[in-house]
């Protein structure tokens, strides 16, 4: 097993522009109304994809907050052949697997799926949030954040 390199908070004291920068790029999507349990659901299968255990952890507890299904969260890495996920959602997550995986470009018919589903306004933003989750994930990755942990019922209670 692995020890943590450093945690997010020192990469934020040490680098706090790019943090900044990288932390703006985030919000982006969800702030020109791209839905979150969408976005949370491309965050953590490039996550899945990338190794990145701090991020996978952070995206399964933020989907739960949001209300996403475990069952769909669970599935999230055989979405192609899970019969939970809408069209769009699936347009979303073969754009991301272009996007994160990137080693035969991103094919036509990837793109006509996610123009489908998504207005050009709106596929901008998702590949940006796609960026960003990757950027987060090879930070994650280089510098083996600890993924965080559930909080127990009763504490998540009492912190509500």
């Amino acid at each position: 097993m692995s020890h943590a390199r450093s945690e997010p908070n020192e990469f934020k004291t040490l680098a706090p522009d790019a943090y900044d920068v990288i932390f703006g790029l985030s919000q982006a999507a969800g702030k020109a109304g791209i839905e979150k349990q969408l976005l949370e659901l491309i965050k953590l299968r490039a996550s899945q994809i990338n190794g990145c255990a701090f991020c996978v952890q952070f995206h399964i507890l933020q989907s739960e907050s949001f209300g996403i299904a475990g069952d769909k969260l669970n599935l999230v890495v055989v979405w192609r052949e899970a019969p939970l996920f809408s069209a769009r959602e699936r347009a979303a997550l073969a754009w991301t697997e272009a996007l994160t995986l990137l080693t035969g470009g991103v094919s036509d018919e990837v793109h006509a799926k996610a123009s489908a589903e998504f207005f050009e306004r709106e596929l901008a933003h998702l590949s940006s949030a796609i960026a960003s989750i990757n950027v987060w994930n090879r930070l994650g990755v280089a510098y083996r954040w600890t993924a965080p942990a559930r909080q127990p019922k009763a504490a998540h209670a009492a912190a509500s």
